[in-house]
């Protein structure tokens, strides 16, 4: 192990609502795991409206920052730049800042979903299906582009969600089917289904799991396990969690922040799922 590093350095994940994050847990428990005795890592609530004056007030001890909702594509005009992968979703979820003053804005949602996906052996997709069409959806899109060889479906509720993903899908330069979401049970059958909805939205389709599932990512992790995930699983399917994504993602900033790798990820999923059933 590295010898303890005590010059003080800070970060923290901002977002609105923020209470319910558990990166202070995944982040505090790779610091201790680093020796990076007085390293902190706290939340804040904060709201796009805010996020200027929030940045206004960062001193050089700062080390970096983690983004949620609604925040990911707020922050980009606050940026000195923005990677390549950030870039294709317009969407930021980590900053790194540097002691001169530099802001680096990276997306490490979309390589977290491929490494929790390898990580259950999946490296490869020959199709797969999208559940939802939101925020989180662009990147799972994103992801999908990097490890599916055939076509991607995606199911949405709206015209305008349908568009965004075409959208999308065209900056990405990937084979997407805009399906509506009336038809979501054809998408269990896939190979890789990515369930990218709210809390309840896949409820209904508990139901409708085939006989023999083959892996559902589902990125919710709380409450868990979904409907959608424990019918998967009892069917004999391989299922991805959200928590998968989350540490993997987290490891990722950790890495990027610290300048220290790997971060532990094995420690950090303990604190995860510690911090979950202490809720």
């Amino acid at each position: 192990m590295p010898a303890p590093a005590t010059d003080r350095r800070r970060a923290a994940v901002l977002g609105s609502p923020i209470a319910h994050s558990l990166s202070p847990a995944l982040h505090r428990a790779a610091y201790a795991e680093l020796g990076l005795v007085d390293w902190t890592y706290d939340r804040f609530d904060v709201d796009e409206a805010a996020l200027p004056g929030f940045f206004e007030g960062l001193g050089p001890e700062w080390a970096g920052l983690s983004l949620t909702m609604p925040l990911k594509r707020a922050v980009i005009p606050l940026l000195d730049s923005v990677s390549e992968t950030a870039a294709s979703v317009d969407a930021v979820n980590t900053v790194v800042l540097t002691e001169d003053g530099r802001r680096t804005g990276d997306n490490t949602d979309i390589p977290g979903i491929v490494a929790a996906l390898r990580e259950h052996g999946i490296e490869k997709a020959e199709t797969a299906a999208i559940l939802g069409a939101g925020a989180t959806a662009s990147s799972a899109l994103a992801a999908l582009a990097r490890i599916c060889t055939g076509e991607i479906a995606v199911y949405v509720r709206s015209a305008a969600r349908a568009d965004e993903m075409r959208g999308w899908a065209q900056r990405l330069d990937v084979d997407v089917r805009i399906a509506d979401w009336a038809d979501a049970e054809e998408a269990l059958r896939a190979p890789l289904v990515v369930a990218t909805t709210p809390a309840g939205a896949t409820d209904g389709l508990a139901a409708a799991v085939p006989q023999m599932p083959t892996t559902l990512f589902d990125v919710l992790y709380d409450p868990w396990p979904t409907a959608l995930a424990a019918r998967w699983s009892a069917c004999g399917g391989a299922v991805v969690s959200g928590l998968d994504l989350l540490v993997h993602q987290a490891v990722l900033q950790v890495e990027q922040m610290t300048g220290r790798a790997p971060a532990p990820l094995a420690t950090m999923r303990k604190a995860g799922e510690q911090a979950l059933a202490d809720r």
